[in-house]
């Protein structure tokens, strides 16, 4: 059986950028063939599966590298992605209509919560202080429950840093361009313009729009040094104050 998941398990210690692109390129080079093979599971959810079990690793080691940069230290540090309970508004419980609902509700007010999750959570001494998202392309429906899922988190955590990390960009605009500074895309900005509260910084890995009669484990796109490098020195900025 494929074992993709011990191929791309992150590293307990921080890699090197050189060993995150090995890592990209031994998975991606294979997925086809490995998933054709498979017979207890359609190729098409291997090949989903893989790729973004593959941006998650590749994220963990970023996350590594940078903290490890910093010369942080490593027992201050830790990468979970654990349930947060997101607990009902009770202000939402005082405006319900039907007063039996209202009532029972109140009486079990405790169980009444939100187990919520993004890809990354990031704690430095059990603080949470950023969460990544982790998708192989994102298109702007995406973007919405992404934005969703933080706005959630950020009533509980209103300083955590908010990311995207995507291998391939289906948004538009100048994502899979891959410029030092993406202006995005129209429509992914008006969306974001409701979520004033989620400064959400979207980051791509392989250039070029995806392109889904071109997908990547059968036309291979690079992912180069430079852009894993931008990628590590995006989130050192934002760890850097939690020194």
């Amino acid at each position: 059986m494929f074992n993709a998941s011990e191929m791309m398990k992150p590293y307990k210690t921080a890699p090197s950028i050189s060993e995150i692109i090995k890592m990209y390129n031994a998975i991606v080079r294979v997925v086809d063939d490995k998933a054709k093979e498979q017979t207890d599971r359609a190729y098409g959810g291997v090949v989903r599966m893989v790729k973004g079990k593959l941006q998650e690793a590749i994220t963990e080691d970023i996350i590594k590298l940078a903290w490890a940069n910093l010369k942080g230290k490593k027992e201050r540090f830790e990468i979970n992605s654990k349930k947060i309970k997101i607990p009902i508004q009770k202000t939402y419980v005082e405006n319900l209509k039907d007063e039996k609902v209202k009532k029972y509700i109140k009486e079990h007010i405790e169980d009444y919560s939100y187990g919520l999750i993004v890809d990354k959570h990031i704690f430095i001494d059990d603080k949470f202080v950023m969460g990544i998202e982790c998708k192989a392309y994102t298109e702007n429906a995406m973007i919405k429950r992404i934005l969703v899922d933080f706005h959630l988190l950020k009533t509980l955590y209103p300083n955590i840093s908010c990311y995207l990390f995507q291998l391939e960009s289906q948004l538009g605009g100048d994502y899979s361009d891959l410029p030092e500074t993406a202006y995005g895309a129209q429509s992914t900005h008006s969306i974001m313009s409701y979520f004033e509260d989620v400064n959400l910084n979207i980051f791509t890995f392989l250039k070029g729009e995806r392109n889904i009669d071109f997908p990547i484990h059968k036309h291979f796109k690079p992912l180069e040094k430079h852009i894993v490098k931008n990628a590590v020195a995006l989130v050192q900025k934002d760890l850097k104050m939690y020194l």
